[in-house]
């Protein structure tokens, strides 16, 4: 029986209530003013907002955004909507009842779970668009489609075809579309290198059409859209499956960092599944090979959005919250496709409309070319569409712009909060000459930046002259970031990383920004502190010095606090020192509070570092009777660590079973880092006879001196005693 769910039931049985009361006024003029009644707060299970009402307040009961007042979409949708009805209560009760079998995972086999797969996507057939909508089971059919085989997924492009525009833009079965379109991606590459995976099976019918190839599926799905992508951009459910389909027609990598924040919000859900056809996520951050025929299509969607809208509804669109990360990669791709071309004036592209006559216009302050470049510098939205220009523009394009308009006030846009961003980006291009000019620029207002905490600015500036060999740079940098932070190094990382909270007093003048941004403040310091200890010399040396000078509850709060700061303590661990007992002292502070960090969310990482730290290296070394130490401690709590999941991951990174059974490889394995190679290797077998390559020698001698060990030779047994005179007869040897 399912779990009793009292708030999903009320909202059932006030579905079935209206449900039928329509059935007795079955006018069709009254049901449909129903739907398109603003929402409030009542949950639908085919796209009502439920508890997130307030959230979507454009949002009606049937799951689609309707355009504002305001009209910041482009062009305002189709007045009539697809209604494709709802889930009955029982097949409500059958889909969630597969839900908590695939929690569950209780099967003997993967043929059997392919078999109850198969069971399902049966009990679904034809109400697969009931499931995309619906509020309840829309997540069911997203971890359906992770866990499909070729053929599955193919049927339900079937069942999709001919609704696309409807489902994009429905609240719900876009994460369905988006999910299937990312899952699908890997099937092109495998049939465009003749791999064919979609038979059918033995229960199929045998007289059924062979499926089409997976690009064709795609391609029929883009027709369904063209016209339309001028308010598709910045509809807020189908702009995000545009994303997705974009990328996926350009080849480019589905699941690297930022890739995921272009296509996904902040609040996007992770759907899990417990298990995948064939493994296709492998293969996710790597380019794909894709048909011409999507490379095409790419082109045609740029230049179908570029064409249908003017520059200032371009620049409209720069700015819109929804419509600038698919502007974005629109012009990444655009740029990316057309690099090559020679003819530039011939094919008007979307980066020769946001900068009409560049990179000549540049030139001239008066232009449109420049009054965007200006609009968009502090623009909190467009500045992100800015930082996409400066990083894939051509060359000649950045020389002039950066030339004309950034470089005479770098040092002010280095200290503004939005427009820093956008410089940074700049700085990354940027010359050795030209960047040691900046830096000349920016040290005479250095006390600024730190007084505004722009210490991202300060990390990019480091980070790119040691790039570039700009070491007296690098010297200079630090040298105003320690006076500017008390004039004494030692306050390095209690400034950047350690902020007052405003609990700890001061005035309220400097108290109030810093309580709104105290996370950013952390975590931007600790970046800076972990990119100055992986810079040699001057920028290092003050870090680890700082480091030396904190008390035991300051180094226990950067272990344990958050995860920027935890990294400070995990790049001091991994960094060279002078000091050769900069190491041990750090782990001497951390060694009281070993249960502390073995239960801490940022902490853990942090205690399982200590281990991988040698005991002798040049530049780092940490004796090894504290790592024993460490290790007996976590022995006395193992039933504790064992019953939480981060204490698992401690116990296992540790060795802690072979700590208690098999001491002496524990140890063999625990000072393998302090190979010069340092390479681990796995743990030496008892049962092998022979050592594998890579494998240590298992010791053939005594370990230690035992004063109860018996020997067995060819004239009985001896003992301790008749050790000792030959022992001494070989000392007096000369």
């Amino acid at each position: 029986m399912p779990k009793p769910r009292s708030k999903r039931q009320a909202i059932r049985e006030e579905r079935k209530k209206k449900r039928q009361q329509n059935e007795r006024e079955p006018d069709e003029s009254l049901r449909t003013a129903k739907r398109r009644r603003p929402n409030e707060g009542e949950g639908e299970d085919e796209g009502g907002a439920g508890d997130e009402a307030p959230q979507f307040d454009n949002i009606v009961d049937d799951g689609y955004e309707q355009p504002d007042a305001s009209g910041a979409a482009a062009l305002p949708p189709p007045p009539e909507r697809e209604f494709f009805g709802m889930l009955s209560d029982p097949e409500q009760e059958y889909f969630r009842s597969v839900d908590e079998q695939l929690d569950i995972d209780n099967f003997p086999s993967q043929e059997e779970r392919q078999l109850f797969l198969a069971s399902v996507f049966a009990e679904a057939q034809g109400k697969e668009l009931k499931l995309a909508c619906s509020q309840s089971c829309s997540r069911l059919m997203e971890r359906l489609i992770l866990m499909s085989n070729t053929r599955q997924k193919k049927k339900l492009f079937q069942q999709f075809a001919g609704h696309f525009l409807d489902l994009v833009q429905h609240r719900f079965a876009s994460h369905c579309c988006e999910t299937l379109f990312l899952q699908s991606a890997p099937v092109v590459s495998r049939e465009l290198g003749g791999e064919r995976d979609d038979q059918p099976a033995e229960d199929d019918d045998p007289d059924e059409k062979p499926l089409p190839y997976m690009e064709e599926f795609f391609l029929l799905a883009l027709d369904e859209l063209e016209g339309r992508l001028s308010y598709l951009l910045t509809d807020r459910f189908a702009s995000h499956t545009l994303r997705v389909l974009l990328l996926i027609l350009s080849g480019r990598p589905l699941d690297q960092a930022q890739t995921k924040s272009l296509v996904h919000s902040k609040k996007k859900e992770k759907i899990s599944a417990p298990w995948t056809f064939n493994n296709e996520a492998e293969g996710d951050n790597k380019l794909r090979a894709v048909p011409n025929s999507f490379s095409l299509a790419t082109k045609k969607i740029i230049e179908d959005t570029v064409s249908g809208m003017s520059p200032t509804e371009l620049r409209v669109l720069a700015t819109h919250p929804t419509g600038n990360p698919v502007l974005q990669l629109l012009l990444e791709l655009d740029i990316a496709m057309n690099a090559r071309s020679s003819d530039e004036s011939a094919k008007m592209t979307l980066l020769w409309h946001l900068l009409p006559g560049a990179p000549a216009s540049l030139k001239d302050a008066t232009t449109p070319a420049c009054d965007f470049i200006n609009s968009m510098l502090y623009d909190a939205i467009g500045s992100r569409l800015l930082e996409t220009l400066v990083v894939h523009c051509p060359g000649k394009v950045f020389k002039v712009l950066y030339k004309h308009i950034l470089e005479p006030r770098m040092h002010s846009l280095l200290r503004n909060d939005i427009a820093c961003y956008p410089a940074i980006r700049v700085l990354n291009r940027l010359s050795k000459e030209d960047l040691q000019e900046v830096v000349n620029k920016t040290i005479p207002e250095f006390s600024k930046l730190v007084s505004l905490s722009r210490f991202n600015v300060i990390k990019a500036l480091l980070e790119r002259c040691q790039s570039r060999q700009a070491y007296d740079e690098v010297k200079a940098l630090t040298r105003h970031l320690i006076q500017e932070c008390g004039n004494d190094s030692k306050s390095l990382v209690p400034h950047l990383c350690l902020p007052p909270s405003p609990k700890d007093g001061g005035s309220e003048k400097k108290s109030e920004p810093l309580a709104k941004n105290r996370s950013a403040l952390v975590s931007h310091g600790s970046h800076l502190v972990t990119a100055m200890l992986a810079i040699p010399e001057s920028p290092r040396k003050a870090i680890q010095a700082s480091i030396s000078a904190l008390s035991e509850e300051q180094i226990l709060e950067l272990a344990t606090s958050s995860a920027p700061t935890s990294h400070v303590i995990l790049g001091a661990l991994s960094t060279p020192s002078q000091s050769k007992i900069f190491h041990k002292a750090l782990v001497a502070a951390l060694r009281p509070h070993v249960m502390e960090l073995a239960n801490s969310e940022h902490g853990n990482k942090v205690l399982s570092a200590i281990i991988t730290v040698p005991s002798r290296s040049e530049g780092i070394s940490l004796p090894f009777h504290i790592k024993e130490s460490i290790m007996t401690e976590l022995g006395q709590h193992e039933q504790e660590l064992r019953d939480s999941f981060i204490g698992r991951r401690i116990w296992r990174n540790w060795k802690g079973d072979y700590w208690r059974n098999r001491r002496v490889d524990w140890i063999a394995w625990a000072k393998e880092v302090d190979s010069p190679t340092e390479t681990k290797t796995k743990i030496p077998d008892r049962q092998s006879k022979t050592n594998d390559p890579g494998q240590r020698p298992k010791p053939t001698g005594p370990q230690h001196d035992n004063p109860n060990r018996i020997e067995v030779g060819a004239k009985g047994w001896t003992g301790k005693d008749k050790f000792i005179p030959q022992r001494k007869a070989i000392k007096g040897v000369t």
